[in-house]
């Protein structure tokens, strides 16, 4: 399983808080590609500076540590991001979409607007 967390997922995961017991086993299990996307990094630490997010972490870090792949922007992701559909105006989360679809990532989250793009979702 290849699975793509969505930013408030990772927070939850580094602080070992309010995962689901399937969302925790499917991210602890060696056997399964768990990413995150740089874009959840920018995301936090731009809440974090504007004092949106008490962000206690080295999310980036935690997640080398804790065995995730980190998932770079590439040029395809942005020009994807970019042609979505307006369902959802979040560039970070429009950005997860895209690359969800393009890297074949289910998404890990608790946001129901995913479900207008048709994207693999696992509940958070």
């Amino acid at each position: 399983m290849r699975l793509l967390l969505d930013t408030h997922v990772l927070i939850w995961w580094a602080r070992d808080q309010r995962l689901a017991a399937e969302v925790a086993s499917a991210i602890g299990d060696g056997a399964n590609d768990v990413a995150i996307s740089v874009a959840s990094l920018w995301e936090a630490e731009i809440k974090a500076a504007s004092g949106k997010l008490e962000l206690d972490l080295d999310l980036a870090a935690d997640a080398k540590s804790g065995g995730l792949i980190t998932l770079p922007i590439e040029a395809s992701h942005a020009v994807a991001a970019a042609r979505l559909p307006q369902h959802h105006r979040d560039p970070f989360d429009r950005m997860l979409i895209a690359q969800a679809r393009l890297e074949g990532f289910a998404i890990v989250t608790r946001d129901p607007a995913f479900q207008a793009y048709g994207v693999p979702l696992m509940a958070a």
